[in-house]
């Protein structure tokens, strides 16, 4: 076994160079703390597909606090929305025009920004290089031990590492999770959704707008979502119970589909096609036995994608995990430490509860069960050309309640 500390080590380790995972590094190094990031793929990786493509202005205004100009080169390669539409049964029931809305009402930040989660990380990776943090890459953890002075990292290829704590920002899958003896409590949708991007024209990009439709009348009866985003669009096709996802993902079958919901030339401009299940989890604790090791992102909480929840709750998780590892560093006896770790593991515990269950509202809206409700959207979409707030509620209802009020922003 090797040891990898390099001249010093560090007192604090990140596990996971996602979005949240760099978040952390970088709001350590924001407080002065040293740190090393040890990441699973090596330095070439590539990371297809949209994924997280929404920063709210919360995050955007955290990443501008740890490193100025952050946020707002975040939201200048982002796009904003043209507007948005909401269709029932292909009828048009919302419509919202956001060309002329600058957004940014006085806070210097738009509401959000739409880009691919491969160019957030790019930002995100830049800032904390020049932040100085460490990077340890083809860093697979494969096991790791607490105890009450601090944490032992061991990765697959035999380098090992220590810190004081450990920020596991190492998804869904969590090795860190899974060595400290947490596991995640929830369930999962019975059904699947598919999502296909898709690059734009440069040469004749359409309106960036973003459509939801209850009922496609071209695709079965199904919901579908098209997101823009910059550079493209995702459309994000609801499965029915038990249909197989795969279905929709053959390249013949999904030159039949897509042309129901986008021009016929993005055929040829498929970037990335996957599926995915909805699953509404979220860890037993935050944080292992000793309160060295904090769970931060998807090692810690899984949502329906309503609301942009994931990422933007796990920037918000990286945020609070790095303020509390500074207090723990700087507690005047363990006590005062292992509180610090357990105000953060109380916080965002509250904070992923909500979003699981706004998202689990939203869920339930899209598949509505009760006779009731089905009826009412339908009253709603008949009704929204007299009543125009019927039709803003069905343009809301698929997102989910918006707030979770916490110590460390809206997520």
């Amino acid at each position: 076994m090797t040891a990898d500390h390099g001249a010093h080590t560090p007192p604090v380790l990140v596990v996971g160079a996602g979005p949240v995972g760099l978040t952390a590094a970088l709001a350590l190094r924001a407080l002065d703390i040293p740190v090393r990031l040890l990441e699973a793929d090596p330095q070439d990786r590539v990371r297809p597909g949209s994924r997280a493509l929404y920063v709210h202005r919360d995050s955007l205004t955290l990443l501008d606090r740890m490193r100025p100009g952050l946020g707002t080169a975040i939201a200048r390669r982002g796009i904003r929305w043209a507007g948005r539409r909401t269709r029932y049964r292909g009828h048009e029931v919302f419509a919202r025009d956001h060309r002329d809305d600058s957004g940014t009402r006085g806070h210097g930040l738009p509401p959000y920004a739409c880009l691919r989660q491969i160019e957030t990380e790019g930002f995100l990776l830049e800032a904390c290089r020049e932040a100085g943090v460490e990077l340890a890459w083809s860093a697979r953890v494969e096991t790791v031990r607490s105890t009450p002075d601090g944490v032992e990292v061991h990765a697959a290829d035999g380098r090992s590492w220590s810190a004081g704590y450990v920020i596991a920002a190492d998804g869904a899958r969590s090795p860190v999770r899974a060595a400290i003896g947490r596991t995640m409590v929830g369930g999962r949708s019975n059904s699947h959704h598919v999502v296909v991007d898709l690059a734009d024209d440069p040469r004749a990009p359409e309106p960036a707008l973003r459509t939801f439709h209850y009922h496609h009348p071209g695709l079965g009866g199904r919901h579908v979502l098209v997101v823009p985003f910059a550079g493209g669009r995702q459309v994000d096709l609801q499965c029915r119970p038990g249909e197989d996802p795969e279905e929709f993902l053959d390249e013949a079958r999904m030159r039949d589909w897509l042309p129901q919901v986008v021009d016929r030339g993005y055929l040829d401009r498929v970037l990335w096609a996957s599926r995915y299940p909805f699953l509404q989890l979220v860890a037993d604790s935050f944080v292992d036995e000793h309160r060295r090791v904090l769970l931060a992102g998807e090692a810690a909480h899984l949502f329906a994608p309503f609301g942009a929840r994931g990422m933007n709750s796990g920037i918000a998780d990286a945020d609070a995990a790095a303020s509390a590892v500074a207090l723990a560093l700087r507690a005047t006896g363990p006590e005062r430490a292992r509180g610090a770790v357990e105000d953060y593991a109380a916080e965002r515990t509250a904070a992923a509860r909500h979003n699981r269950d706004a998202a689990g509202r939203a869920l339930r809206h899209m598949r509505p069960r009760s006779p009731a409700l089905r009826g009412a959207q339908r009253a709603a979409a008949a009704l929204s050309p007299a009543v125009p707030r019927l039709g803003e509620w069905l343009e809301r209802a698929p997102y989910g309640p918006r707030t979770a009020a916490t110590a460390h922003g809206t997520y």
